[in-house]
């Protein structure tokens, strides 16, 4: 009888250690599955990630690109100088000075250097501009010429009149309240000629920014 008892004892040991041993199995079947899911899942994200990295670098360098090519193609806003509405009177901007230019026919008569009357109501406007916009501002004053040779005007060359011109202009802006002291003068004569005759005759007043 104790030998039976023992018999069924081991035996249903036996079956309980196979019972255990196969949920284990079946548990550790079941862990592997899902690693192997949360793998795969980690996987296509790391993915998308990287795709959405690289959606976004393009993105950049296109808004890059497009910004490059726009500041090329799109012109450069006009520099307000304050000398725009002056009859007789043109006027730019650039590498930081303000470049003021009268022809010398609008100026001069042919060969002189007394100032117009026409000339003096131009830069009376001029004038008004450099004390009230301008106060601390150097100024040079520039005399150029055409190419012809002097031949009546009794200057002994174009340079010489170049910078009475000059001089006279400096003269006049000096009696409307331009202090003396921020006043240069210079004379080019005909070595930077214009494409006319008439356009390389002029008296230009460079204001440094």
């Amino acid at each position: 009888m104790r030998l039976s008892r023992m018999t069924i004892s081991g035996t249903l040991v036996l079956a309980c250690l196979a019972g255990c041993s196969s949920d284990l199995q079946k548990t550790n079947a079941l862990l592997v599955s899902e690693n192997e899911d949360l793998r795969a899942q980690l996987a296509d994200r790391n993915a998308a990630l990287a795709e959405s990295q690289q959606a976004l670098t393009e993105r950049d360098a296109r808004i890059a690109r497009l910004e490059m090519e726009a500041q090329y193609q799109q012109p450069a806003l006009a520099q307000v100088t304050g000398f725009e509405q002056i009859d007789n009177v043109s006027a730019s901007y650039e590498a930081g000075q303000v470049t003021v230019e009268v022809e010398s026919d609008v100026l001069f008569s042919s060969g002189k250097t007394a100032l117009k009357t026409v000339a003096k109501s131009s830069l009376n406007d001029v004038s008004t501009v450099l004390v009230r916009s301008y106060p601390d501002h150097l100024i040079r004053i520039e005399g150029h010429t055409d190419s012809d040779p002097i031949r009546k005007s009794g200057h002994a060359s174009n340079y010489h009149l170049g910078f009475e011109r000059a001089y006279a202009v400096r003269e006049y802006l000096i009696s409307r309240g331009v202090p003396p002291a921020r006043i240069s003068l210079a004379s080019y004569g005909p070595d930077l000629p214009r494409q006319t005759k008439p356009e390389s005759r002029r008296v230009q007043i460079v204001v440094y920014q």
